[in-house]
């Protein structure tokens, strides 16, 4: 019976680990280029990536599923939901601290005259 929980488990990981890079998006997707015709420049906005948008949601449910799990190594059943609010409280408590990082970078270039 522990064996194949094991073995299932592991197939889990491994559906994981090929489902992430296939439907992983390109850079250019986080990219929007625009041109000026009147002084010949361009400037590039860069979109930033899914973790720095969403990285307070991130840390909430990182610090929710660790203390989840020293929560039910612990306590059992009540102590998986106990470690879970607790680590969720953690988490938030973390993210309140934390300097934002959401800003759309602007780089502007000049073409070259040849």
């Amino acid at each position: 019976m522990l064996v194949k929980r094991y073995i299932t488990t592991f197939l889990m990981a491994m559906v994981v680990g090929v489902a992430i890079p296939v439907f992983a998006q390109s850079a250019s997707a986080q990219t929007s280029r625009y041109y000026s015709s009147s002084n010949r420049s361009r400037t590039t906005y860069k979109k930033p990536n899914v973790y720095r948008r969403h990285r307070k949601a991130f840390t909430i449910g990182i610090g929710t599923g660790i203390g989840a799990l020293v929560g039910g190594m612990l306590g059992g059943k009540k102590g998986l939901v106990i470690g879970g609010l607790a680590g969720a409280g953690g988490g938030a408590l973390f993210t309140h601290k934390q300097r934002p990082k959401n800003y759309v970078r602007r780089v502007y270039t000049r073409p070259r005259n040849y």
